[in-house]
């Protein structure tokens, strides 16, 4: 059995989706990875998955380019002749889907983390973009044989509300998963040492970024002695990403201490005792949120869609703030400052949240049984014939 896995970025399918492809691999079938270009696909050949690249700009608009990019994934995959494609993202969904329908792909699963900028966004260009965007999910994403994973309840039901996609070919698995074993819990930090707290996303501005800084500036102003950390990296890729030189002037001005890209990300969270993430749009199940959880750090995010997922209920596995409103933010961090008691129950009840929900394996085993449900008996026991060999003419 051959399976594809089609993003927007190798970024994504390295750092979220390499789990689930080396669980494939172990049980006998090939995953190929299919991305643009970028610094992350050679790593995948260190795990025995093929990366092919595909040319594609995420922020295109241009109608002309957008059907290139759909042509050459079709082309693509008549030449993988995959039993199943995976597509992540809204646009990733949309063009998997037709390249599929082109190609003759007989099943396909699109997941779809959050509705993105063009649903999350009032301005004027994601509300121009929305009625397109929506015709095109309309017709693509629940067709043939198919299925759309979705991290929540709750964009569950927008998607049927819209009649985007049938009820029937929805199925919620909560997050992409995170290793448990990776991301444990550290010893205390000692109760003198300065509150260190971690908001780690791409820099955009519905995460709560400038909600954060803000309240940062507050604490400081009032002498707190409070560590704010923002690791990550502008998406000049999305029209709402703040810019480096912005986030820059924060750390120059001693708000907030910038790390940009972090590699160890486990290291990073042992060395912290909250995690924030004061999100004011719609997300899948934040990354960062169940790392966090996973690493048993005081969980402080809003309760809208995706984020709640993580913290159920105020005061028992994490804390909730009101979107946009960077006074409360602040003053749940100076209680959190203040009573460091609060701190580690928090973060226990969220390692254990994790443990019973997040667990990369689970999510893994739940997207196997997605697959089963469209791949036949006949298809899974079938001999596979040989692949058409890539040569570097056929590289486009």
């Amino acid at each position: 059995m051959r399976i594809v896995f089609f993003a927007n970025t190798d970024w994504y399918l390295y750092n979220f989706r390499l789990p689930a492809a080396m669980q494939l691999q172990a049980q006998g079938a090939e995953v190929v990875m299919v991305s643009p270009e970028g610094p992350y696909g050679e790593r995948f050949a260190k795990n025995g998955i093929r990366w092919e690249t595909l040319p594609m700009d995420r922020a295109s608009l241009n109608p002309l380019r957008e059907a290139v990019t759909i042509k050459h994934l079709a082309a693509l995959l008549r030449r993988e002749r995959p039993d199943l494609i995976h597509n992540f993202t809204v646009k990733c969904a949309v063009y998997g889907a037709m390249a599929a329908r082109l190609s003759g792909v007989p099943a396909v699963v699109n997941a779809v983390a959050g509705l993105g900028y063009v649903y999350a966004s009032n301005g004027l260009k994601a509300r121009v973009l929305r009625p397109v965007v929506s015709t095109l999910m309309r017709s693509t994403l629940g067709s043939g044989n198919s299925r759309v994973i979705l991290q929540n309840p709750d964009d569950a039901e927008a998607l049927t509300k819209l009649r985007l996609v049938r009820e029937d070919r929805i199925r919620v698995i909560r997050s992409s998963g995170v290793n448990v074993e990776r991301f444990q819990p550290a010893t205390g930090r000692a109760d003198d040492a300065p509150l260190r707290v971690l908001l780690a996303a791409r820099l955009l501005r519905e995460k709560g970024i400038g909600e954060y800084v803000e309240a940062a500036r507050m604490l400081k102003e009032r002498g707190r002695n409070v560590e704010f950390l923002l690791a990550g990296t502008p998406d000049y890729g999305n029209p709402s990403s703040f810019q480096g030189e912005e986030v820059q002037a924060w750390h120059d001005a001693g708000l907030i201490q910038w790390l940009g890209h972090v590699d160890d990300m486990p290291a990073l969270m042992a060395s912290v005792d909250v995690m924030a993430l004061p999100s004011y749009y719609r997300e899948g199940v934040p990354r960062c949120l169940i790392e966090g959880a996973a690493s048993g750090l005081c969980i402080v995010t809003t309760n809208l869609p995706g984020c709640r997922e993580v913290v159920t209920t105020h005061g028992e596995d994490g804390l909730q703030v009101p979107p946009r409103d960077a006074a409360s933010l602040a003053a749940l961090i100076m209680q959190l400052d203040d009573d460091r008691a609060q701190v580690r129950r928090l973060g226990a009840k969220a390692r254990e949240r994790a443990l019973a929900h997040f667990d990369e394996r689970l999510v893994i085993g739940r997207t196997l049984d997605v697959y089963r449900e469209l791949l036949s008996s006949d298809v899974l026991a079938a001999p596979r014939p040989a692949r058409t060999p890539t040569l570097d003419c056929a590289r486009e």
